[in-house]
């Protein structure tokens, strides 16, 4: 017999993100003497994208911000103009996804307005909103732009609706929404959609999690776990889970996990600290990492999320001596992929009226672009209109390359119209149309040739163990697609392949070292005796 402590199960996880780590940057490229908000509403209160950054100011009267290029670091000129025209305090701020030169912004005032930034930058103090938005009786705490769809906005407020604006109209003001959600009976206090746009995950004050068809107006799903309270709740991209952050009845910080078709019990629940601040989730669908972030105190947690027990892998906590009242988060398009950086926060400092980028780095000696850990990312296209979603339709967001000098890869990869079978049996032939490539040309040719070649060895493989391979997408028996939706889909499955047969050789290359372990504690006890 073997002795006990020879009686363990190595366990090995392998992850290209075990060791990212997070840099702030030097003093002169922080933004220094903004006059940041001292409210005390629980929002971030910053918005970034590739061109502004954009911050809620101490003003006087009424409510204001500020658009800062995002190149114009050091210090800010304390006359510097800002955008003004809420006659109260402003409790939310956020980017057009789609157009990087428009923003909205809502307020005490029960107004929602729409502001467009000029092109030549601010001169002078901006007073008057491109569009105007008047429908709810009590202040607005929160607003959200539709992931897909051009022009669609939410907006929540104190008066327990939720609004939806269809703003592809030319009216400025607009006073009849298209939608009035009245599914709760509190102040909502967060909301998020999936990847498509076509479901609506609340947190709201009465500590319900609740899952809505935002067009039917229907509430499809309900959470009421007494031990969790819900402040922030977050959709996990396509694993169809949702993730929220909160209080434990003993009102220890805490953030729990949640599937998406049953909001009974949490998939799993962890408590982080005894701090009161609130907890701001981030989640990378990309890279599947979760950042956390608390409000008071400067800490960043990040985790890596698995779609299969244990769901939930701690990796690092980056740390600060300095609290931070808000975060903002850069797209991914903005990032620096030279420097392998994979998320950037603009950190709110209000005692020191400073805002420090801090930037997520995998350690990596190589400079050229790694691609391992830059996917097709989110696009800043919209990939439907409002009268297209209003109507019905679903469709996932438009992808693109984050490759330098990758070209106009602005859209999903669509293959062509079909043609004649003659003409359509090699599809490595064709080009795309209108700008759009096809999906070949956006993959590395190693990897397409790495597929090649796992066809030919499924081709060649009896039929129980071809099977083994592709038994949740078999390559041979699905048609080439023909629309937009039918190649996302098939390219999702695709990743979801490629990742489970990484698990499985992962998994052999366990049993192999388990199996050398033993046989070679198997040699030492045979020469003992």
């Amino acid at each position: 017999m073997w002795p006990n402590w020879m009686s363990w199960n190595l366990q090995y996880r392998t992850s290209k993100f075990r060791h990212v780590y997070g840099r702030p940057a030097s003093k002169e490229k922080c933004y220094d003497c903004v006059p940041i908000t001292h409210n005390v509403h629980d929002n971030q209160f910053c918005a970034v994208n590739p061109h502004f950054i954009a911050v809620v100011t101490e003003c006087a009267c009424g409510g204001a911000f500020v658009v800062i290029p995002i190149d114009q670091t050091g210090k800010l000129d304390p006359h510097y103009p800002r955008i003004w025209g809420h006659r109260g305090n402003v409790l939310d701020i956020k980017w057009n996804p789609f157009n990087d030169f428009v923003i909205a912004s809502c307020s005490e005032d029960a107004t929602v307005k729409i502001w467009e930034i000029p092109k030549p930058l601010l001169t002078k103090t901006i007073t008057s909103p491109k569009k105007e938005l008047l429908g709810h009786v009590r202040r607005v705490g929160l607003i959200e732009w539709h992931p897909t769809a051009n022009n669609i906005l939410f907006s929540s407020g104190y008066d327990y609706k939720i609004m939806i604006w269809n703003l592809d109209t030319t009216k400025t003001v607009i006073s009849n929404p298209v939608k009035i959600l009245n599914a709760h009976k509190d102040v909502v206090l967060s909301m998020s959609f999936n990847t498509d746009g076509s479901l609506l995950a609340t947190a709201c004050r009465d500590r319900k999690i609740r899952l809505i068809d935002p067009r039917a107006g229907t509430v499809l799903q309900e959470a009421s776990y007494n031990s969790h309270k819900a402040n922030k709740v977050l959709f996990l991209g396509n694993m169809k889970k949702l993730i929220s952050t909160g209080t434990s009845r003993w009102n220890n910080r805490q953030i729990a996990l949640w599937d998406q078709d049953d909001l009974s019990v949490p998939l799993l629940e962890e408590d982080l600290d005894g701090s009161s601040g609130i907890l701001f989730p981030f989640y990378d669908s990309d890279t599947h990492m979760l950042y956390v972030v608390g409000k008071g105190d400067g800490n960043i947690r990040y985790y890596e999320i698995n779609p299969e027990k244990p769901y939930l892998y701690y990796l690092m906590e980056y740390r600060s001596h300095l609290p931070q009242k808000g975060v903002g988060m850069m797209p991914k398009r903005g990032l620096e992929v030279s420097a392998c950086e994979i998320f950037r926060f603009y950190k709110l400092i209000p005692t020191k009226s400073l805002i420090e980028p801090i930037s997520m780095i995998v350690p990596r000696r190589s400079e050229s672009y790694q691609e391992d850990i830059y996917p097709l990312t989110t696009a800043a296209q919209p990939a439907l209109t409002a009268q297209e979603w209003l109507n019905g339709v679903n469709k996932g967001p438009l992808l693109v390359s984050l490759r330098p000098g990758s070209g106009v890869v602005n859209s999903l990869p669509q293959f062509p119209e079909p043609e004649p079978p003659a003409k359509t049996a090699d599809l490595s032939q064709h080009q795309g149309w209108g700008g759009r490539m096809p999906l070949e040309d956006v993959q590395e040719p190693n990897e397409i040739e790495h597929r090649r070649k796992l066809l030919r060895v499924e081709e060649k493989l009896p039929k129980n163990e071809q099977m083994c391979l592709s038994s949740s997408f078999d390559i041979f028996e699905c048609p080439p697609p023909k629309t937009e939706n039918e190649l996302l889909q098939m390219f999702y499955r695709q990743q979801e392949e490629i990742r489970r047969l990484r698990e499985l050789v992962n998994q052999r290359d366990v049993q192999i070292k388990q199996m050398k372990l033993e046989s070679g504690n198997f040699s030492m006890d045979t020469d003992r005796y």
